[in-house]
């Protein structure tokens, strides 16, 4: 599996399909954050609003980056669709840890922060709430479940609003309100992680609901 996440890896980097997204978070960040003054909570809360849309072009583009016939060749040497299907979660992932960890100290570079252990902790689950939210739809909206990506990509819009809308429903919501309305990063470590767990179900259903699809249409 180490192996497949490495190849997958690769070749994302060497296609450059992760520039856009990539640009696109920094450049949110930077816009986000720049100006920011106030508590760290609100200011993580933006930055994670920022994870989840480019977690989602991320995880369709990297999903996206091999043809039928190419990825055919994939299973036949790993021997399994899901074990590809979940090397390529694994690369989203890991990918999400990289930009977290950007997120995380860019917005510190703005101002003159002396952040906490409770600030940072509460950064980095923010940002993979997010990050896992993103990945389970951009995980349902591949190419591997719509062959028309015109039609994946208004899914994905739809998804989104859903997901930043949807007051007491959405994980991603419900953190994002809460972390507007607090200033204390240890207050909201705990409901955070909740919702950290929420997410990581909503990715786990989401990738057995396409690996049963891919099966379908193999």
């Amino acid at each position: 599996m180490i192996a497949l996440v490495r190849y997958m890896f690769t070749v994302l980097l060497l296609s450059q399909r992760y520039l856009a997204p990539l640009l696109l978070f920094l450049g949110l960040v930077a816009v986000l954050t720049s100006s920011d003054s106030g508590p760290l909570t609100a200011t993580y809360a933006s930055v994670a609003g920022a994870m989840l849309l480019c977690s989602v072009w991320l995880t369709m583009a990297l999903i996206g980056l091999e043809d039928q016939p190419h990825r055919s060749i994939v299973v036949v040497s790993t021997g399994s669709h899901l074990r590809v299907l979940l090397a390529a979660v694994g690369t989203a992932a890991v990918w999400c840890l990289l930009l977290t960890a950007v997120g995380l100290v860019l917005p510190l570079m703005f101002a003159a922060r002396t952040p906490g252990p409770a600030d940072l902790a509460l950064g980095i689950l923010a940002q993979l709430t997010c990050g896992f939210t993103g990945m389970a739809i951009g995980v349902v909206c591949s190419r591997l479940v719509f062959r028309r990506q015109g039609y994946a990509l208004l899914l994905a819009l739809g998804l989104l609003l859903a997901v930043l809308l949807g007051k007491g429903v959405s994980p991603v919501n419900i953190m994002l309100t809460h972390l507007q309305n607090t200033s204390d990063s240890t207050d909201a470590l705990v409901p955070t992680a909740v919702l950290l767990a929420v997410a990581a179900g909503l990715l786990t259903v989401s990738t057995a609901v396409t690996q049963a699809i891919t099966l379908r249409k193999a």
